[in-house]
């Protein structure tokens, strides 16, 4: 009987991590928009940095506003804001419209990532939270993996790849209903005072800090890849940006794959020793990105680093969380404000590449990031 509760309060749960996944649609819309508007790599990765730039302005104030109206409620507002964000695509086209969207997505993002992973903190027990989170991060990855093939099928079949966005918008407010109909007992009082100051002095303890770097770097490979991966094609290949969008695909689904694995290695195995072979597969795949030129040396280097990047959130954030589970609030919105560096690290990578004039350019971007994680492997005591 309470697996069964367990399982009903999962479903709304994991049904928001894959609206979640929304926001990777970004990768395949700054591609085609790009091609669209005649955009160069330094303004079309402006749309990335638009939407990640929101978690360093509103990830900690959302770790607050949980604090008065609960976790429940927090997501549900974000849903909210992601359904409109996916509304202004359909109503019209632009530049401005496409920067007000992402925007929009990039809010609602913020909220659900810093509120929804807290929640589900309430419905499983402390040492599955590992595996739990990463059981979410596969069901994001399911969004991240089809935002590819959606805007493909709709550009081939329709001459519209922007279809994207309203068969997405149905399902956050499928979302928003599930959810909405679903009670959760949070374990947190709610009006616990919190100041901006007292979340940001978590700061000074390094396992956090620790944590909050490798959240950026983590997060710097995933947009970064999911932005540079159809570039690369196009440059070295001459490949369509139809054609090219499938290498976003190949990296969302070995991350999708190591996501699955993770949900069950990571019961079992120690999630340190789990965490530097991720890393070991990214040096080996941002090396062969380095070097190949062929098509399937690509896509396989694509599949390494999507497998390797696939489990290192999880474990950073369930590390960080059950460091201080007393302040899992606060915690999280530190946490989730690192997915900053998804507006950070896309916009160095297109200066570097306009610089350089080829995507060696992006490449040493992630090589800095991958670096970091190498780094932070012998570091951070992801034993806990």
């Amino acid at each position: 009987m309470k697996q069964q509760k367990t399982l009903s309060l999962l479903v709304p749960i994991m049904l928001g991590f894959f609206v979640m996944g929304f926001v990777d649609l970004v990768g395949t819309a700054t591609n085609y928009v790009k091609a669209d508007l005649g955009l160069s790599d330094t303004m079309a990765n402006l749309f990335p940095s638009m939407v990640f730039l929101w978690f360093l302005i509103f990830s900690v104030p959302t770790g607050m506003l949980m604090n008065k109206i609960g976790r429940r409620k927090t997501v549900l507002l974000s849903l909210v804001i992601t359904v409109l964000s996916l509304l202004l695509p359909v109503l019209g086209y632009s530049f401005t419209t496409m920067l007000i969207s992402f925007s929009l997505l990039g809010i609602g993002n913020t909220l659900m990532q810093v509120s929804l992973n807290p929640l589900l903190s309430d419905v499983v027990s402390g040492h599955k939270l590992a595996s739990s989170l990463t059981l979410g991060q596969f069901v994001k990855a399911i969004a991240s993996f089809s935002a590819p093939f959606i805007a493909r099928w709709g550009a081939m079949q329709f001459n519209n790849w922007k279809i994207l966005f309203p068969i997405f918008m149905v399902v956050a407010v499928v979302s928003i209903i599930l959810l909405g109909i679903t009670s959760i007992k949070e374990s947190q009082e709610l009006n616990k005072r919190t100041t901006i100051g007292q979340c940001f002095a978590l700061l000074g303890n390094k396992v956090i800090l620790l944590s909050f770097l490798g959240i950026m770097c983590h997060v710097g490979i995933d947009v970064g890849i999911n932005v540079t991966a159809p570039k690369i094609l196009s440059e070295r290949l001459g490949m369509s940006v139809d054609d090219a969008v499938i290498a976003t695909s190949v990296y969302f689904f070995f991350r999708l794959a190591g996501c699955l694995t993770g949900t069950f290695v990571l019961t079992r195995f120690s999630p340190k020793k789990f965490f530097g072979i991720s890393v070991a597969l990214m040096i080996l795949s941002v090396v062969g990105l380095f070097i190949f030129n062929g098509l399937l040396p690509i896509y396989i280097c694509m599949a390494l680093i999507g497998f390797g990047n696939s489990n290192i959130f999880p474990i950073i954030l369930s590390q960080a969380m059950l460091y201080m589970p007393d302040k899992r609030n606060e915690v999280s919105g530190l946490m989730m404000m690192g997915i900053f560096g998804g507006a950070i690290f896309p916009l160095l990578m297109g200066l570097m590449s306009d610089a350089l004039k080829s995507q060696a350019g992006a490449l040493i971007i992630i090589s800095i990031c991958i670096l970091y994680l190498l780094i932070l492997t012998s570091k951070l005591k992801t034993d806990k």
